[in-house]
C-alpha cells in the first residue's frame, strides 16, 4: 500500500496528538473532514492503522519487571504452543522467530520471584523443550512508529 505525503501528516498527528477529534485533525491539515475521514478509512482497511486504543503501561499496572523469553517447541507442536501462550495473561507478546528457539516471548511481571512462576508455567505446556529468559535492565528506545512513518513520507515526496 502506498502512503503519501497527506497519509504521513495524518498518520503523524495521529501518533502525536492521539485524543484528538477528527474534525480537529482536518482543521490542522487544513483539508475537508470528508477527505480526512476517507483516508483514515483506507488507512484501516489497508492495515496501516491497527487499532485506537491507549498505550498502556505494565509497570504502572504493578508489572514492572520485563524479560524476553525465547520458547524451544517439540517438531510439529508450534502451533499449540502458541495458542497455549495465549492464555497466559503475563505474555504481551509472542513471535514465532528464526534462530534460536521457536518463539520469542515479551512478559511482564510483578517481580523477579513471579517472572519465575510465568517461566515454570511456560515450561509445563505441552510442547514446549526448554526456555531461555533475557531480564530488560531499561528501555533504552521506547516502542515507536514516528521516525520510520516520516521516513516513509519522505520517500514519498520524492
Amino acid at each position: 500500500m502506498a502512503v503519501d505525503e497527506l497519509d504521513t501528516r495524518i498518520l503523524r498527528l495521529l501518533l502525536e496528538q492521539p485524543r484528538t477529534s477528527v474534525r480537529e485533525y482536518a482543521r490542522l491539515l487544513g483539508i475537508a473532514r470528508g477527505t480526512l475521514q476517507a483516508r483514515l478509512d483506507r488507512l484501516e482497511r489497508d492495515g496501516v492503522i491497527t487499532g485506537t486504543a491507549p498505550a498502556l503501561s505494565p509497570a504502572a499496572l504493578g508489572h514492572p519487571v520485563l524479560a524476553f523469553v525465547h520458547i524451544e517447541v517439540t517438531q510439529g507442536h508450534l502451533d499449540e504452543v502458541g495458542e497455549a501462550l495465549a492464555a497466559v495473561p503475563e505474555i504481551v507478546e509472542a513471535f514465532s522467530i528464526t534462530g534460536g528457539g521457536d518463539l520469542l516471548t515479551r512478559v511482564v511481571a510483578r517481580d523477579n520471584a513471579h517472572l519465575e512462576d510465568v517461566v515454570q508455567k511456560l515450561i509445563s505446556l505441552p510442547g514446549v523443550v526448554r526456555t531461555r529468559s533475557e531480564v530488560a535492565l531499561r528501555e533504552r528506545v521506547p516502542h515507536r512508529l514516528l521516525p520510520l512513518v516520516e521516513s516513509i513520507g519522505r520517500t514519498a515526496r520524492k
